[in-house]
Parts: C-alpha cells; sequence; structure tokens
C-alpha cells in the first residue's frame, strides 16, 4: 500500500480511527478514576563500613560497602523486616500486603539506599517507610555485630527520613491519558485497515467492469440538492451531476451504432443505490437533447416515480395490464418538456406475472414505436423477478451500482439473473462517487426497500390530485421516504 492510499484510507475510515481513539481515552479516563490513589514516602541509608588507615584498606572498606548494599536491598523488601514494622505501627496487614508497597533500590557504584514505601494513606506511608528504615538499622546491627560482642562490621545510618507526601503518584492521569490515546490511533488505524481487507464493496473503475465485463458508461457524482429534488432541470443547470448525466446520454448513443438501444431498463442489484433518481434524470437528459422519451416505473411493488414527478399514480401500467383503460390513457405528459411518464398504477397482487404477460411486451412494443427512447425504471433485481423479466422484453440493461455499497457478489448475482434470461447488458453505471478523493458520505438514496404493502402516507400521496395542486417535496436520498 502507497502512502497516498493509506491516506484515502484514513479519510476514509476518519470515523472508525475517531471512535476507536475515543473509546479507548475513555477508557483511560475511567480506569484513572476507579484507581485508588496511593501515596509514595521515602527514605534514603547510607551504609559504610570501618575503614583503615591505608588507601588499600579504605578502597576494600567502600568495595566491601558496595557488596552489602545489594544484600541489603533484598532484606529490606523482606518478610521479616515487613512483620516487625507491622509489629511496630500495630498495623492491620498481613506482611506479605506490606512487601508488595515495599521497594528498596540501589545506584551502581553507590553505597546509597533509596526506600519507597506506598499506602492509600499518605500519613501512614511516611510512618511505614521511617518505622520500616529504623527497624532495619536494629536489624542489620544485630546481624552485623559478632558473637563476641566487638564492633559490627557494618553500619546503616537513615540518611534522610521520609514526610508526608502532598499528592499520590498512583494513578497518573496524564500517563493513562496518553497510552490511551496512542494505543486508541494504533487500534483504530489497525481497525481501519482490517475492515478495509475485508471491505468487499466495489469503489472502482476496473473492479466494477471486470464483474459486470462492460464498461462503465456513467458516473454520477454525489449531489445533495437531490434531496430536495431527484429531477434535474436541464434547461438552466450546468452542475456536475447534471454534466455527469450528459455524458452518460452520449454514451448510450454509441453503445451500439448500427443498433442504437431505445428501450433500456435502468436496474440495480439491491434497493438504495440511486436507480430511480437515476432512470429520471437519463430520461430527462434524453429529452434535453430533443428526444421523445417516455418513463415507464416498472417496480409494481414499490413505485415511486408519481411522487418524484408529481403525476397521478393511481392509473397506469398495471391499469393498462389489467384492462381498465388504454394506453393513450394513462400516458401523462410532465412539467419536463419531451418526457412522458407511464405510472405503475394500483399494485397488483401478481407483478411478475403481469410483467412477464404477452400484454406487457405489446405495451413496450406499443411504446418504442411511439417514442424514441423508453427508460424503464424496475426493482431490485436480487428481490424479485420483476427486473429480469422486464430486461428480457428490452434493447438492454443499464446496471446501477452505489459506490461503497454495491458488494461484489451481489452485483456477480445481479448479472447472473439477466444472463439466465437472455438480457443484455448494455454498461454499469456508478452512483454517488465522492467528489473529492475517497470519503464517506454524509447521506444517501437509503430507505427501506419493502415489498408487498405501501404506507399510509404513500397511499395519500397516490391519490389523483388537481392541476393546480402545491408539488410536494419528492422523496429523494437523504430524506425519510423512500427511495430506490
Amino acid at each position: 500500500m502507497t502512502l497516498r492510499n493509506f491516506l484515502k484510507l484514513l479519510r476514509s475510515r476518519w470515523i472508525t480511527v475517531c471512535v476507536t481513539t475515543v473509546a479507548t481515552v475513555l477508557l483511560a479516563v475511567i480506569v484513572t478514576l476507579l484507581t485508588t490513589p496511593l501515596y509514595q514516602a521515602s527514605t534514603r541509608l547510607f551504609v559504610s563500613t570501618p575503614a583503615g588507615d591505608t588507601l588499600t584498606e579504605i578502597y576494600e572498606g567502600t568495595l566491601t560497602s558496595q557488596q552489602r548494599v545489594a544484600s541489603y536491598t533484598q532484606l529490606l523488601m523482606g518478610e521479616s523486616l515487613a512483620q516487625r514494622t507491622i509489629n511496630k505501627l500495630g498495623l492491620d496487614m498481613s506482611a506479605k500486603d506490606l512487601q508488595k508497597e515495599v521497594t528498596a533500590s540501589a545506584k551502581p557504584d553507590t553505597i546509597l539506599i533509596d526506600v519507597a514505601v506506598r499506602d492509600e494513606s499518605p500519613v501512614r506511608a511516611r510512618d511505614i517507610a521511617n518505622t520500616l528504615s529504623d527497624e532495619f538499622v536494629t536489624m542489620v546491627r544485630e546481624l552485623e555485630t559478632p558473637s563476641d560482642g566487638s564492633k559490627a562490621s557494618a553500619r546503616i545510618v537513615v540518611e534522610q527520613r521520609a514526610s508526608v507526601p502532598d499528592s499520590p503518584v498512583v494513578p497518573e492521569p496524564a500517563r493513562n491519558i496518553g497510552i490511551g490515546l496512542a494505543l486508541g490511533l494504533v487500534l483504530g488505524i489497525s481497525l481501519a485497515l482490517l475492515r478495509d481487507l475485508l471491505d468487499n464493496t466495489v469503489k472502482d473503475r476496473s473492479t466494477l467492469e471486470e464483474i459486470t465485463g462492460v464498461g462503465v458508461v456513467g458516473t454520477i457524482p454525489l449531489d445533495k440538492e437531490r434531496r430536495k429534488d431527484p429531477a434535474i432541470s436541464f434547461d438552466d443547470d450546468n452542475s456536475e451531476i447534471a454534466e455527469a448525466f450528459r455524458k452518460l446520454r452520449t454514451n448510450l448513443q454509441f453503445l451500439g451504432v448500427d443498433n442504437p438501444p431505445r428501450l433500456i431498463v435502468v436496474a440495480s442489484a439491491t434497493p438504495s443505490e440511486g436507480k430511480s433518481t437515476t432512470a429520471i434524470n437519463i430520461a430527462l437528459a434524453l429529452a434535453e437533447a430533443e428526444h421523445n422519451v417516455v418513463l415507464i416505473d416498472g417496480d409494481m411493488r414499490r413505485p415511486m416515480l408519481d411522487t418524484y414527478l408529481n403525476v397521478v399514480g393511481s392509473a397506469g401500467f398495471s391499469t393498462v395490464l389489467s384492462g381498465a383503460a388504454p394506453l393513450a390513457d394513462v400516458l401523462q405528459e410532465t412539467r419536463f418538456k419531451g418526457l412522458t411518464v407511464l405510472t405503475s398504477g394500483a399494485i397488483p397482487p401478481n407483478p411478475s406475472e403481469l410483467l412477464g404477460s404477452l400484454a406487457a411486451k405489446k405495451i413496450l412494443s406499443e411504446l418504442r414505436a411511439q417514442f424514441d427512447y423508453v427508460i424503464v425504471d424496475s426493482s431490485p433485481l436480487l428481490a424479485v423477478t420483476d427486473a429480469a423479466i422486464l430486461a428480457a422484453n428490452s434493447d438492454g440493461v443499464l446496471l446501477i451500482a452505489r459506490y461503497g455499497q454495491a458488494k461484489r457478489e451481489q452485483i456477480s448475482h445481479a448479472i447472473t439473473n439477466l444472463e439466465n434470461v437472455g438480457a443484455s447488458l448494455l454498461g454499469a453505471v456508478f452512483t454517488i462517487t465522492p467528489t473529492r478523493g475517497v470519503g464517506p458520505y454524509s447521506y444517501g438514496y437509503g430507505y427501506g426497500y419493502g415489498y408487498g404493502h405501501k404506507t399510509d402516507d404513500k397511499d395519500k400521496a397516490r391519490q389523483p390530485s388537481s392541476p393546480n395542486a402545491p408539488t410536494p417535496e419528492p422523496a429523494h436520498p437523504g430524506s425519510d421516504r423512500p427511495d430506490e
């Protein structure tokens, strides 16, 4: 992995890194707050041996003292001295418990011993340190004094006595938080790398082209304005997303020079990939080029085009298929020049059977003969078979794949479904791609895709409205209303 790729990874996974770091620092703070404060009192002991008159004797005496220091540090942390200290102070603790709180150390080539005692009480820490040092002086005198009562071969002096400590030495807030911060960053970056390694979503053109076996004919960038209105007004819009759809329109016209596709199904493997919004704007982009375009809502389970384009949704495709109305009566002109809409109509109990009927094929053929382009917004390929049925009766399919959400195996499964019905795959379209670098999205074409039932709000939205009725705000990515 190059440095640039690593930085892109951190940018795309910054939430993982930040959350992990904050959690680790918070854990360090909690541990610090729950840790019982300990105070430390220290004394310093001076070890000496009788010195001779000559330099050799003085040197030997110093060397002997240094050799004794190593043994004395062990005695200071021993159980015997701990028990003597407990008995002297009348402490309510065992010798082993006191041993754990006593530390004796000596610097190399010196005859000084530093004794440190930790305790929950600063006063008791001082008393234990001083008493333990005094008791050690007595113990050494007993050990080093010969049985005949002659002068001891070594002497211990308490060079520095302990005082009451002002602040605890445990816990160390700055140290703990620093360790938590460093550990959190390491864990966060490691988790980000692991997630990226396990991520099987499609994030580049080459991967999408490899899976689908066709070229990427369009890349639609992230555009927050599509929350408010999924339909782009191409007459006065030169935004990045409008230009992206114009490029897609151009690519469509060159897909088949001898036999260009005119009846195109827009499909995606799963919901929430921007399929409906893409279908609307492909139709509008073609209409801008002075083509006569009809947009069909082929999703008879969760139709949304009537709401998006503010047209009547109660009569449409299913109405014609059931024989309740002729095709000409349910085609609706939109506020956009050159764009006609055939809504889904009332939700039937058997959408797959209706879409696979001879009547459906006849309607599609009539529309193909009547209009320059027929754009069909279908249901997700992996959810139901409706999209595959429509695809089999079309000139080809545009497969929509949302950047960073569409998974490799889902796209592969969708391609298999199309191949099983003999549908032609025209190309793939990347939707909601980041406009700069690789980053997360603050919104998306997200929605809960459910089949079989409409919500009450949806039923109300599909009631016929008068021509003068105010235009409701259409559902779009990032809003509460579901979108495909």
